[in-house]
């Protein structure tokens, strides 16, 4: 049977423990968010003793359910001030949950200073020093430890930042060919890994027991009907979409949209789209060769393929892996149209242990309270590099676009609950705007991919301009907390939503694991439980409906090309979650 694995910082002591019954079919954000709701102090400082960090893999994680890494990572975020999960594809999950470990939930406070590593196998916990390892970059020391501890294991570690307790520091996994590359990057829960002085998670799950599956029959039956669905929808099937440009496929498509925020969400469209798009990209792996390559997997059992390794001109590796939140991040959002830039400044975040949207977002708030200009590439550059240097500039920095923007004067900061935004301009897709607003999570497109219908046609074309979507908005958050529960990509959605037997396939298999018999209507039901606790935490924490609202500016602010400004009403906000 499953456990829960217990970490106290503390005493270095380590206990597993039955998994209470309250918690037998939960898995991810579902896990995670429980968990702190349970055992966190809601108005504790999320740098103190009383926060603690979850790790959960989803319900079918560790299994060879299709597109099924995902690890959520939860606790309170050092960035919002409310509850938060963030969840990474990578190898790493896939192996704790074969170890039989349902959560990994990490506590206390220690009191020596130093730092210290976990290796988890089938046989316990080992603390290892990681004094040694301070202070360097991630790309130095992910060779070092694969070479101490063997290349079959998978590592979760914090860069620089998180030592910093920089609050954009994220929590860094390797990728299928070992990189520090995948990130459970929103909302500073690396600051609190930090803050535990944990620098390294390193497991090995040989001679693990696997993932007990109740019903291999049913799994099996859902598992090849979601696999279907992925392999035709034109969004996610080989030489689809995603699979053939990456995530960066949407840089073009919101560009023609006017909803692609450039130069800090002065505007709609960037002039340099072309050059910094999912297509731009292909050509450099085509052009360039090398190492250069699109459809590259994240973690075993991906059949989308949608991230990428990004070629210098001579064919060596520049970065792996460049997405559409991070060309946006680094490229439109600060007026840079160069690819190479892009890739050393995301080249940074990985090394230094930065979610790439907050970053790119502090950037852009800099360039707007005049540290930089807007387009000046070396200058971004030499901001990152205070960053990982720590000096006083770059603490400032390394607390976000809020902090930044408030320390300099900034008015024009678009972040909600002090998460900056992503790469959706909300004045031109209401509906993702109305979810920035209402997600537990802050600005967070990942709460409800609304962008699928509003842009995309997914489900059905709707209207991006329309401000009646709180019924949308709600739905899609609800079956989204859904999906990051079972372990799977949020791109499944495309395919589920188009494809009606791939939706059932979804539950079939999360059924097959846990012996359930779980319909649509009780994943919506699940999905709701998921966002009332998580809104209960907020209330709890100080969060009102005043923090459900968008930055002034954009209510009076024309967009151009649209010349549009944010018009949803408050009443309809609130209406979201029935308020």
């Amino acid at each position: 049977m499953a456990k829960i694995l217990r970490v106290n910082m503390s005493d270095r002591s380590v206990k597993h423990e039955e998994v209470p019954e309250k918690y037998r079919l939960m898995g991810g954000r579902w896990l995670t968010s429980g968990i702190v709701s349970d055992e966190v102090d809601p108005l504790c400082h999320p740098l103190g003793p009383n926060n603690k960090l979850i790790f959960a893999p989803g319900i079918v994680t560790g299994t060879i359910a299709p597109t099924s890494g995902r690890v959520s990572v939860g606790g309170k975020s050092p960035l919002t001030g409310g509850i938060k999960e963030s969840n990474a594809g990578t190898p790493w999950g896939q192996k704790l949950a074969r170890l039989g470990i349902k959560a990994l939930v990490v506590e206390g406070y220690p009191q020596d200073g130093k730092w210290w590593g976990l290796h988890i196998t089938k046989d316990g916990v080992e603390f290892f020093p990681a004094d040694e390892y301070i202070g360097k970059g991630l790309y130095e020391i992910f060779p070092d430890l694969f070479k101490r501890f063997g290349e079959k294991v998978s590592i979760s570690a914090i860069g620089v930042a998180g030592e910093y307790k920089m609050a954009m520091a994220g929590i860094c996994f390797n990728d299928i060919d070992n990189r520090p590359s995948r990130y459970s990057g929103r909302g500073g829960l690396g600051a609190v890994m930090g803050s535990k002085h944990l620098k390294f998670i390193v497991v090995d799950d040989q001679g693990g027991p696997g993932v007990e599956i109740a019903n291999t029959k049913l799994f099996d039956i859902g598992r090849k009907k979601l696999t279907e669905a992925l392999r035709t929808h034109d969004v996610t099937k080989p030489g689809g979409g995603l699979n053939t440009y990456g995530t960066a496929v949407l840089v073009n498509i919101l560009n023609e949209a006017g909803g692609l925020p450039t130069r800090n969400f002065r505007e709609g469209r960037f002039e340099g789209a072309a050059k910094i798009s999912g297509e731009a990209m292909a050509e450099y792996c085509k052009t360039r060769g090398g190492v250069g390559r699109m459809g590259h997997p994240c973690h075993p059992g991906c059949v989308i393929q949608c991230s990428n390794i990004i070629p210098n001109p001579d064919g060596s590796e520049l970065v792996s892996v460049i997405e559409y939140e991070t060309t946006w991040a680094f490229g439109a959002n600060c007026g840079i149209d160069n690819l190479d830039v892009i890739g050393k400044l995301t080249w940074m975040c990985n090394d230094i242990g930065l979610d790439t949207i907050e970053a790119g977002g502090t950037i852009a708030v800099a360039m707007e309270a005049g540290l930089a200009e807007f387009g000046d590439e070396e200058r971004a550059i030499e901001l990152m590099e205070e960053i990982s240097k720590g000096t006083p500039l770059g603490r400032i920095l390394g607390q976000g676009a809020a902090i930044t923007g408030k320390v300099f004067g900034v008015t024009r900061v678009p972040s909600v609950k002090g998460q900056n935004m992503p790469a959706y301009e909300p004045r031109a897709v209401k509906g993702i705007g109305m979810t920035f607003a209402v997600s537990t999570m802050g600005a967070d497109h990942t709460s409800g991919y609304t962008i699928a219908p509003e842009i995309l046609g997914v489900s059905g074309k709707v209207d991006q301009f329309d401000k009646d979507k709180a019924e949308l908005v709600r739905n899609f958050q609800h079956s989204t907390a859904f999906i990051d529960s079972s372990g799977h990509c949020l791109f499944i959605a495309f395919a589920i939503l188009d494809i009606p037997s791939g939706f059932e396939g979804l539950i079939e298999e999360c059924n097959g694991v846990l012996g359930t018999n779980w319909t649509a209507e009780d994943v919506m039901k699940i999905g709701r439980e998921i966002i009332d606790t998580e809104r209960a935490f907020n209330a709890a924490a100080g969060l009102t409906r005043a923090h459900d609202r968008l930055p002034e500016f954009m209510k009076y602010e024309k967009l151009p090309p649209h010349n549009v400004v944010w018009d949803v009403p408050d009443e309809t906000l609130d209406a979201v979650f029935g308020e």
